[in-house]
């Protein structure tokens, strides 16, 4: 078990003053076996009602409506939790016993079918052409054909932070090659969803011993779970080839990476100008403070 502490601050600065309309904000980690909230702080300004949620998804979701005019928005969430590991254990898994095809049960089936169809188009067939050249043996274990492609992303795929909005198609990032987390881990959500696994999107934040330890320390994070029978929700971060790791800390699971963004809300007024930052920190008891800055 590990303590940690996270503190994720979001802030707009705006060249002028604008009215904001409601905020999503995604930012507190699923509590279960895995992980306990011990303590959580959500500071606003502007101040505004807030109304919390329990999204489709299960996702912890605040609502936040700030009031009147302001030239900034600041956005502070201070969490305290317990980590409980769960390493992924070689477990004797009945069904399905070989990487294709992936044999879910209809109850299973009937939850699932959303996330085993895949969004992004593959037009060129870029993202076929690339899964179909690394897949392996007809019966190669689902555990060890989930291992062997996230390891071939991470080491096929540089990572790249990118400022930008959004996230690549899967077909795009391997064209360039190179993507930031998100980017990489979409690749392995899409190209699962083609093979016949139920894949979802996740969000949250990666601890790490210092800001340069891992890739995509000092940000909010992004990877893949991927659901088996008889071990469920397994998680997949091909940015830094981790697999069920107590370093990952999810916050929200969705079919699209756009539905998992942190702060997302509405803008009435002239925008230009705004300069968005943001700055991460998850340290265990007894770490430094190390918080990162980024700017977009």
């Amino acid at each position: 078990m590990a303590r940690l502490r996270i503190r994720h601050e979001t802030r707009y600065d705006y060249a002028r003053p604008v009215s904001l309309g409601p905020q999503r904000l995604m930012l507190r980690p699923r509590d279960g076996h895995a992980i306990r909230i011990l303590s959580a702080e959500l500071t606003l300004s502007p101040g505004g009602e807030t109304r919390w949620l329990y999204d489709a998804l299960g996702n912890c979701v605040c609502l936040f409506a700030p009031a009147g005019e302001t030239s900034a928005l600041s956005i502070v969430s201070e969490i305290g939790i317990e980590r409980f590991p769960a390493p992924l254990a070689p477990i004797a898994v009945a069904d399905p016993q070989t990487a294709l095809p992936v044999a879910y049960s209809q109850a299973d089936r009937a939850c699932l079918a959303p996330f085993m169809a895949p969004v992004a188009a593959d037009e060129d067939h870029a993202l076929s052409d690339w899964l179909r050249a690394r897949l392996g043996a007809p019966d190669e274990p689902a555990l060890d054909f989930l291992r062997r492609l996230n390891r071939t992303i991470y080491e096929e795929i540089g990572y790249a932070e990118r400022f930008e909005e959004g996230t690549l198609d899967p077909g795009e990032t391997l064209r360039r090659g190179r993507g930031a987390c998100r980017d990489v881990a979409w690749l392995m959500t899409e190209a699962l969803r083609r093979l016949g696994y139920a894949a979802r999107f996740v969000s949250g934040y990666l601890h790490s011993a210092g800001p340069t330890a891992v890739r995509g320390a000092g940000a909010t994070h992004a990877w893949t779970q991927v659901f088996l029978p008889d071990l469920g929700w397994l998680e997949f971060d091909p940015t830094n080839d981790l697999a069920e790791s107590p370093d990952l800390i999810p916050v929200a699971a969705t079919r699209t990476p756009e539905e998992a963004a942190p702060v997302s809300g509405e803008v009435r007024g002239d925008p230009a100008g705004s300069r968005m930052t943001v700055a991460v920190e998850v340290r265990a008891e007894g770490e430094p403070q190390d918080l990162v800055e980024k700017t977009g």
